[in-house]
């Protein structure tokens, strides 16, 4: 890695920026950043995939327990909760493109490595460390998204990034699932994916080209500075963040956002409680990726659209909407037994439309009350630390809950009664948005007069 930062992020008329049609600024290859970005992230998303489809096999084949997966995914994420505030930390010292090629790409030599675990102890911190730079993208991807869009199309970008991350997902998941007909087939299945993620890796150092930290908020360093503040952030400098009320708010939401847990164990359900194959248990999950698809792609125009009709209201409206709508899908997906599985794919479908709203319209609510030179902050706090914390925990408690009372009731209190509490608390977020965005664009309007005068 090298030990400088390189001198991609220019002020605005230098190359990295341009006018489109309206005459709005327009930053240069924004558009590639996020889908090398986004592929990196798909393939990590692979990784965690074969995890939840194959876990059946995997379990047969190193002897474990069912809580071993609720262990899996939840020391996974929780040295998230390290890895992402240590990636936005290093950007101190090198710069995105570095991170990314290296956390997203490169690591996927640990996937390699996890395919050759002989035991649970192996197959833990292997993975565990996988996880840990899968984290990169996750975090970065709304600040570069945030630097490079205007507040207006944030929504639809992100929309399209999800969605085809799911969707991809929605693809491979069947062909996952068919790895549990082949002898060791989970092993193949990690050293493909490790090999895909370091060949991401050569691609964004290639192409990833940064636009630049507030480059399209009109900030009076005109981007050029924003990678000095960005070197310089100091925990005394992102004190400021944590007294904004909105993203307080916000990610207490996430700490109780259970929509991954029902995703990571939708499969082991389908098999355990109601008696399906693994392979059909797996294609059962390819209905949720196409429905996220549909809907991440949906409430991407749709949310830019409410944000139009009601500045204030729209996106948490939206997102509001979202927690109780998933919250009785769960239920139906996992309290009732169908002899039909076309039950199971239309609820997976339904459940997978409406979680996929959550980053579509969270990430653009932070984004319209955090500075940009906190925005990196921002997301690696509530992205690496929060989410990760609430998925640890709920992964944890639904696999001893799963062990103790069983995988139904397990994901009734873990899921159903979790989500719909998340609804009722964003509640709170409707008149907090409002102060918090009026004082965010005073400022950035602040910004701009100095600039020009």
């Amino acid at each position: 890695m090298e030990a400088t930062r390189e001198t991609e992020q220019v002020a605005p008329g230098t190359g990295t920026t341009g006018m489109d049609a309206t005459g709005a600024k327009k930053v240069k290859g924004r558009k590639r950043n996020v889908w090398i970005i986004a592929g990196t992230m798909a393939i990590d998303g692979g990784d965690s995939g074969l995890i939840n489809s194959l876990f059946p096999v995997i379990q047969a084949s190193l002897g474990l327990a069912s809580s071993a997966l609720g262990v899996l995914l939840s020391v996974g994420r929780m040295f998230g909760v390290i890895t992402g505030p240590i990636l936005v930390f290093l950007t101190k010292y090198f710069s995105r493109r570095t991170i990314l090629a290296v956390a997203g790409g490169f690591w996927g030599a640990w996937s390699i490595l996890a395919g050759f675990s002989q035991d649970f102890t192996q197959l833990l911190i292997l993975y565990t460390i996988m996880v840990g730079g899968a984290m990169a993208g996750h975090v970065f991807l709304p600040t570069v998204v945030g630097d490079s869009f205007e507040d207006g199309k944030r929504a639809r970008v992100i929309g399209w990034v999800y969605g085809a991350l799911v969707g991809t997902g929605a693809v491979t998941a069947p062909l996952i699932g068919q790895l549990a007909n082949i002898e060791d087939g989970w092993r193949y299945g990690f050293f493909i994916f490790g090999a895909l993620n370091i060949v991401f890796g050569f691609l964004t150092l290639f192409f990833f080209r940064d636009p630049g930290i507030g480059s399209i908020d009109g900030r009076a360093d005109g981007g050029q500075e924003g990678a000095k503040t960005e070197r310089d952030l100091t925990l005394a400098k992102i004190k400021p963040l944590f007294r904004i009320r909105s993203f307080q708010i916000l990610s207490l939401s996430r700490l109780i956002s259970p929509h991954p847990v029902m995703a990571s164990f939708g499969v082991i359900m389908l098999v355990q409680a109601h008696g399906l194959s693994v392979p059909v248990a797996a294609t059962i999950m390819a209905p949720f990726g196409i429905g996220y698809l549909l809907g991440n792609i949906l409430v991407g125009y749709l949310g830019d659209w409410f944000n139009r009709i009601s500045p204030r209201y729209g996106r948490i409206g939206l997102l509001q909407f979202a927690q109780f709508a998933f919250g009785g899908f769960a239920l139906l997906a996992t309290q009732f037994t169908y002899e039909n599985i076309a039950w199971y794919a239309v609820f997976f479908a339904l459940m997978g439309s409406v979680q996929g709203w959550n980053p579509i319209l969270n990430r653009p609510i932070v984004m319209g009350v955090v500075a940009p030179e906190l925005r990196s902050a921002a997301f690696g706090f509530m992205i690496s630390v929060v989410e990760s914390v609430s998925f640890s925990l709920l992964a944890l408690i639904t696999g001893f809950l799963a062990d103790a009372v069983g995988i139904q009731s397990a994901l009734f209190w873990t899921v159903v009664v979790v989500v719909l509490a998340n609804g009722v608390l964003l509640t709170a977020l409707y008149p907090a948005y409002v102060r918090d965005k009026a004082r965010l664009e005073s400022q950035l309007h602040h910004n701009r007069e100095e600039a020009t005068s």
